[in-house]
């Protein structure tokens, strides 16, 4: 049974949750993303791209430990202060530990498939312009898409 309120969302309109509709929030966390990214290969000459800093991790070599271990350290504390100093943000995750893991497994083999992830093409390759960024990105998006109508279907 196709769901119907899904097909009148693509024909009629995206229905907004105007609750958790965050224009101002997600545009400077947008802003904050592409300054980090920015300064990352102004400064660095890397590429902003959280798969291959932590696959870069996984092979050290020597003088690209100490920068890739701020960052992916940077990642995992920003979170832990913004609870300590801002509002608490309790993320609603309705799937099985075993899909997380499964899904986990699906992005990793896709970013090794892709020769990068979200991150490395989606915001470091299209501001380059870059052609494969742009099909891997474009990939990306719709290969979501399909996943979240067929589950939808589904489940």
């Amino acid at each position: 049974m196709i769901n119907t309120s899904f097909i009148s969302n693509i024909v009629y309109g995206v229905t907004i949750d105007w609750s958790h509709f965050t224009p101002w929030t997600s545009f400077a966390g947008g802003l904050l993303i592409g300054i980090a990214a920015a300064m990352l290969v102004l400064l660095n000459g890397r590429v902003a791209g959280v798969s291959g800093i932590l696959g870069g991790l996984l092979t050290p070599r020597p003088g690209e430990i100490g920068w890739r271990f701020a960052f992916i350290g940077g990642l995992l504390v920003a979170p832990a202060l913004m609870r300590l100093f801002g509002t608490s943000v309790f993320p609603r995750i309705d799937a099985s530990f075993a899909t997380l893991v499964i899904a986990g497994l699906a992005v990793g083999i896709g970013t090794s498939y892709g020769s990068g992830c979200t991150s490395g093409h989606g915001v470091c390759g299209i501001s380059r312009l870059s052609p494969r960024s742009l099909v891997a990105t474009a990939s990306f998006m719709l290969a979501g898409m399909a996943t979240v109508f067929l589950w939808r279907q589904v489940a």
